[in-house]
């Protein structure tokens, strides 16, 4: 449902709840991901942090915020929490790993 159809709070409230489940299993996937880079990253012997590929998905993400009409800035900031998040589990596993 489309925010401008939400006709009272309680549907509103639902339709955020939903898109907020629907971004959580999101955030899930992507972290399935960062598991794989793990995988990855130790047979190729790279480390967690590649600060040319952080940069790349911050400015992908700036782009992406700006091409809908959404708060860049914003969208960095929650990206490198993420990113942030990311590579702290990537660095984890991998120093445990090498132990």
């Amino acid at each position: 449902m489309r925010p401008e159809n939400c006709q009272t709070m309680p549907e509103l409230r639902a339709a955020i709840d939903a898109l907020d489940r629907e971004l959580v299993a999101k955030l899930a996937q992507r972290a399935g991901y960062i598991d794989r880079a793990i995988t990855l990253k130790t047979a190729q012997g790279l480390p967690a942090r590649i600060d040319d590929r952080v940069e790349e998905v911050v400015a992908n993400v700036r782009r992406h915020a700006q091409d809908l009409g959404y708060d860049a800035a914003l969208a960095e900031q929650l990206w490198r929490v993420i990113i942030d998040w990311s590579i702290t589990r990537e660095e984890t596993v991998l120093g445990a790993k090498a132990d």
